[in-house]
């Protein structure tokens, strides 16, 4: 086909024959290349016409559509410079004509957000912890998933130090009443603010949808704690319309009550009521500024009730007096609001049905802070609104304070749980004691740059000793090789052995990960051991020829000549790994297994070196 400057490129075919294709197709001689996207990489390879011949792809595990990077990369090959005014691009339709939208979203998307590939790894802990003046931590913390939370740490530091400086300078509670216990109050009054909303989220998650129009509530709002509100609609927003009373000189503002965000105050339940001239709203609040779900229900018009209010907030109708249905309901709620100054009754969580045993118990708890806090000497401190907001600033410092400093410490490092915990399995395996110093096994496997545990234990366990050269070859050919589909290979009785004691080590590596919830990079699950081709290089070990390892796999000639190649490093490490243990016997055999395997054209040199 070269000979008519027909040429084919992907992975599957020798490296050699990949670079001839390449050279050809540079200086003009292949005018049609069928190739895969990874030829598209290549800054030196322009085209006149590319064409897409589907704009589906398997990434690996599904079939998806051509993401806008990708397909911008392969388009980019259009057009060479000096030579073509304009580049061609064709979409091939074998069948029906792709629609406008995934096209669009193909050529208009949006790049691929940058993700960090850092992970901490079993070699990387042990050869820094080898290192006294590197930590792991120091790595973790310059990495790119890290680069959101710290970007910022000058600025937070600086934020760090005007917030102690504001904390110095606050006088501090001296009321021999309030040191008592005006502390443990505050404390008290914060835990039920925490467990109130935590409750009353569940309970419009379970309920706002069942929850009655007309149903009476109470909700903290700026300008009053504890007003009753009548609910109108339940919006899809986790929100709520609701009728309030006000003062007619203080009115309510949507915009305020949308940035209002609720702080600890000293608890109480009397039912704010208006007592002069007073007026009413209808506003939407947020599930988390209602504090209770009472047990009156007043039968409304809620329509009418909305667009009454509505169509009075029109500048020429402001001075019409409110519809009937509208006076009803306020006139109904103020009665309710007099009569129950000292607090309405509440439906608990059992009158509608939750069950959830970490919200009821977080219910109880509630309801016992609730029954203690009328207990507290605090109480009667005549300047106990004063010194409690003292405290409040204080301890609203105290804990934006302590954010900064968890978000500037290692504790807040998002690899840090699976960094101690990859810590945990290597002293459980004797590759390091308690104070962190590295032992032999440590030393072996820090040596290795892949599948550091597996290799290591087989070292260790004598698994690689006893084979021959060319069977340690073939045996770690399963480190290396990651197509996932091929023919299943006819091993000897040694090879089957050595293959049972691989994946036994492999599964027990994976349960002590498994118990401490450690995520296995997919590499290295016992899935991605896949020894389809052990027989293969085993042949080629033992001095086979290329031409007849086709006849024992279905698997590509360059999928072939990747993995030896691949694995001539790992002998390396392995090689590496018997020297560091001392072990003669095992570094001669890898040695002669490394020979044995590093010859022919699967080593042939470069064509762009010549």
């Amino acid at each position: 086909m070269l000979g008519r400057g027909i040429g084919v490129h992907h992975s599957g075919i020798l490296p050699i024959l990949k670079e001839v294709v390449e050279m050809l197709f540079q200086k003009g001689f292949v005018k049609v290349l069928f190739a895969t996207e990874t030829f598209a990489m290549g800054v030196n390879m322009p085209a006149r016409t590319v064409v897409f011949d589907t704009l589906r792809k398997h990434d690996g595990n599904e079939f998806r559509d051509l993401l806008a990077g990708e397909y911008i990369q392969m388009a980019g090959r259009a057009g060479r410079r000096g030579l073509d005014v304009t580049g061609n691009v064709i979409l091939l339709c074998k069948g029906d004509v792709p629609e406008l939208a995934p096209l669009q979203r193909m050529m208009m998307g949006k790049p691929i957000q940058l993700q960090s590939k850092f992970r901490v790894t079993y070699g990387m802990i042990l050869n820094l912890h080898k290192v006294e003046s590197l930590q792991v931590e120091d790595i973790m913390r310059r990495s790119y998933s890290e680069f959101p939370s710290r970007r910022d740490s000058t600025g937070q530091e600086k934020c760090c130090e005007e917030l102690t400086t504001k904390l110095s300078n606050i006088q501090r509670v001296e009321c021999s009443t309030c040191n008592q216990d005006i502390n443990d109050y505050y404390k008290s009054c914060d835990e039920i603010f925490n467990i109130q909303r935590e409750v009353m989220q569940a309970f419009f998650n379970r309920t706002a949808k069942k929850l009655e129009l007309g149903r009476v509530v109470v909700a903290n709002l700026p300008l009053h704690e504890n007003t009753p509100c009548l609910v109108l609609s339940h919006n899809i927003d986790k929100s709520c319309t609701v009728l309030i009373l006000e003062d007619s000189d203080n009115r309510s503002n949507q915009g305020e009550i949308n940035k209002f965000q609720p702080s600890v105050t000293p608890y109480s339940k009397s039912v704010w009521h208006p007592t002069g001239k007073w007026s009413h709203s209808v506003i939407d609040i947020k599930w988390d500024l209602f504090t209770a779900v009472t047990t009156e229900v007043i039968k409304v018009n809620a329509d009418s009730i909305v667009n009454d209010f509505k169509k009075r907030q029109i500048p020429r109708f402001m001075a019409d007096p409110p519809g009937q249905s509208c006076i009803t309901a306020t006139l109904e709620l103020k009665r309710l609001a007099e009569s129950n100054r000292e607090g309405f009754r509440a439906l608990t969580l059992k009158d509608v049905g939750i069950k959830d045993i970490d919200i009821v118990e977080q219910g109880f708890l509630m309801e016992t802070l609730k029954n203690r806090i009328g207990t507290f000497s605090c109480l009667e401190c005549p300047s106990f609104k004063e010194h409690f907001n003292t405290v409040s600033i204080i301890y609203n410092l105290e804990a934006k304070l302590n954010a900064i400093k968890f978000r500037l410490s290692n504790a807040s490092l998002l690899l840090l749980p699976e960094y101690q915990d990859r810590v945990a399995i290597l002293r459980s395996l004797d590759y390091m004691d308690d104070t962190g110093t590295v032992r032999l096994k440590g030393r072996v496997a820090g040596a290795i740059s892949n599948h550091e545990l597996l290799i290591t234990e087989l070292v260790f366990r004598n698994v690689l000793r006893d084979l021959e050269p060319a069977a340690i070859a073939a045996v770690l050919s399963c480190t290396v090789f990651d197509q996932r589909h091929s023919s299943p290979p006819r091993l000897t009785r040694e090879l089957e052995a050595a293959k049972s004691a691989v994946i036994a080590v492999a599964e027990e590596l994976e349960g002590l990960q498994e118990a401490r919830s450690i995520i296995i990079p997919k590499q290295d699950t016992i899935e991605e051991h896949r020894f389809n081709l052990v027989e293969v290089v085993y042949e080629w070990a033992r001095g086979q020829p290329f031409c007849t390892l086709t006849d024992l796999t279905d698997v590509q000639e360059g999928v072939i000549v990747r993995t030896i190649q691949r694995l001539v490093e790992v002998c390396k490490d392995v090689r590496t790994a018997a020297r560091t243990l001392g072990d003669a016997i095992l570094h001669s055999k890898l040695d002669d297994a490394s020979q044995l395997i590093k010859r022919d054209i699967v080593f042939a040199a470069s064509l762009y070196t010549q």
